[in-house]
């Protein structure tokens, strides 16, 4: 009995958590699908490597209840973002925009790529140098007659 509760503990524990609470969620479900959709787009500013939707910090909790506010006030889904954009910066966003500002941000996986790229080509490059090639018959030849005249010596 004992073996079959742990077994089902460590099941119940591989799911999903959501922080969404059943008080939170609207009664519209195209509405509610909207939230969570957002929700899983926007950054918790306490744990900041989960979405609102998935954190169960009460700022997150606070988000989610404002989107939801906002999109029953008739706010289409980029006013949503814009206004909290505004209240909190673009850190607020789990994906950042394209801008001149974050161009920096969005080139730095590709910069990094390209010179660890070029590193290992060089790399690669630098040791088929180094190997020694295989010896021609004429430089065996002339390689033998060198060692029988050094043991003759």
């Amino acid at each position: 009995m004992r073996g079959l509760f742990l077994v089902l503990a460590f099941l119940l524990s591989l799911t999903p958590a959501f922080a969404v609470q059943p008080g939170e969620q609207l009664a519209d479900p195209a509405l509610e699908a909207r939230a969570r959709a957002l929700s899983k787009n926007l950054r918790c500013m306490v744990c900041q490597n989960e979405s609102i939707d998935e954190s169960n910090a009460p700022l997150a909790k606070d988000l989610r209840i404002l989107v939801r506010e906002r999109i029953q006030a008739g706010d289409s889904d980029a006013a949503v973002r814009e206004f909290l954009v505004a209240r909190y910066g673009e850190f607020v966003l789990l994906e950042p925009r394209l801008r001149s500002r974050t161009l920096l941000l969005w080139g730095i996986p590709l910069l990094v790529l390209v010179i660890g790229g070029t590193a290992l080509a060089i790399s690669l490059s630098r040791r088929r140098q180094t190997h020694p090639k295989a010896l021609s018959t004429a430089e065996k030849k002339r390689l033998d007659v060198l060692l029988r005249t050094n043991k003759k010596s």
